[in-house]
C-alpha cells in the first residue's frame, strides 16, 4: 500500500489532476445493502453488484452527462471525472462538501442512510458559485463497534486503519494468496469485507443475501473467456478470476 503515500501530494491538490481546477463537484450514489451470494451461501462484498456493470464505467457515464452540461454552460472550461481510480481524497472532499461525516471506520457516513455508497467527483475549471459548505462533525460518539468487530484488527484505533491488514485489500488488491489466518477470518466472504459497515448503527441491519453469483463449482471451473464476458465486466473484474478462485478455495477449506 506504499503507493498511497507516494501519491499523497497529488491526492491533496486537484489542480495537479486538472490544471486550472477551481471546483470539485462531489456526488454519492447508493448501492444495495443485500449481500450477493452463490447458491451455497458464499458471498462477496455488497459494492460488487455482480448483476450490474462495473460501477467505475456505469457511474462514469452518469457523471459525464453532468460534466457535458458544465462545459456547455461555461464554454471553454474543462472537466475531469474521478470514479475511485484517480488519486484524489474523495472521502475528504465529500466530507468538505457536507455530504456526510467520516466514521471511526474511515467510511463516509450519510445520516439517515449509512455508508453503502459510491463516491464520484467531477473536477472542473468552471468557477461554480456555491454557498459555503458545512462539514459535519463525527456522530459516532462513544461507539466502537467497527473497531471491536474488525476481523483482522486493521482498525487499530478510531479513524486509524492499517490497510495492509484489511481483508478488502488482501482479497482484492494483494497479489499473493491469502494465508491460513486470513482464510479463517474471512468466514464465507471470498471477496472484500463489509464487517465494519455491517455493525455500524447508521446502516440498516440487513443480513439478507441474494443469489447473484454462479455456483462455487461453476466459478472454480470457469475459463478466462467466460469470466471476461460475464463477471469480468462487473466490479469482480478488479481482482480477476485467478484471485477469486484462490479466495474461494481458501474459505471453502475452512471447517
Amino acid at each position: 500500500m506504499r503507493w498511497l503515500q507516494r501519491r499523497l501530494e497529488l491526492r491533496k491538490n486537484p489542480q495537479r489532476l486538472l490544471q486550472g481546477c477551481q471546483t470539485v463537484v462531489s456526488m454519492a450514489f447508493p448501492y444495495s445493502s443485500t449481500k450477493p451470494s452463490t447458491p451455497e451461501g458464499f458471498f462477496v462484498s455488497r459494492y460488487t453488484e455482480p448483476e450490474r456493470s462495473d460501477y467505475h464505467v456505469r457511474l462514469g457515464r452518469r457523471a459525464r452527462t453532468l460534466a457535458r452540461r458544465l462545459e456547455e454552460t461555461y464554454p471553454g472550461t474543462k472537466t475531469r471525472i474521478c470514479v475511485d481510480r484517480a488519486p484524489i481524497l474523495e472521502r475528504s472532499f465529500a466530507w468538505a462538501a457536507g455530504i456526510g461525516f467520516i466514521g471511526k471506520n474511515n467510511m463516509l457516513i450519510v445520516p439517515k442512510y449509512g455508508s453503502y455508497l459510491f463516491l464520484v467527483e467531477i473536477l472542473t475549471t468552471a468557477p461554480l458559485p456555491f454557498p459555503p459548505p458545512k462539514p459535519m462533525e463525527s456522530q459516532c460518539g462513544s461507539c466502537t463497534r467497527c473497531i471491536d468487530s474488525c476481523p483482522m484488527g486493521a482498525l487499530e484505533a478510531p479513524f486509524l486503519l492499517d490497510a495492509s491488514k484489511c481483508l478488502s485489500y488482501l482479497t482484492v488488491e494483494h497479489k499473493e494468496k491469502v494465508g491460513e489466518e486470513e482464510a479463517r477470518k474471512m468466514g464465507r466472504c471470498f471477496m472484500g469485507c463489509d464487517v465494519c459497515q455491517e455493525v455500524c448503527p447508521f446502516n440498516k441491519a440487513d443480513t439478507l443475501s441474494r443469489v447473484l453469483l454462479p455456483s462455487t463449482a461453476e466459478i472454480l471451473t470457469m475459463e478466462g473467456r467466460d469470466f471476461d464476458e460475464g463477471l469480468g465486466r462487473t466490479a469482480l473484474g478488479r481482482p480477476g478470476l485467478s484471485k477469486i478462485k484462490d479466495n474461494l478455495r481458501a474459505v471453502m477449506s475452512q471447517p
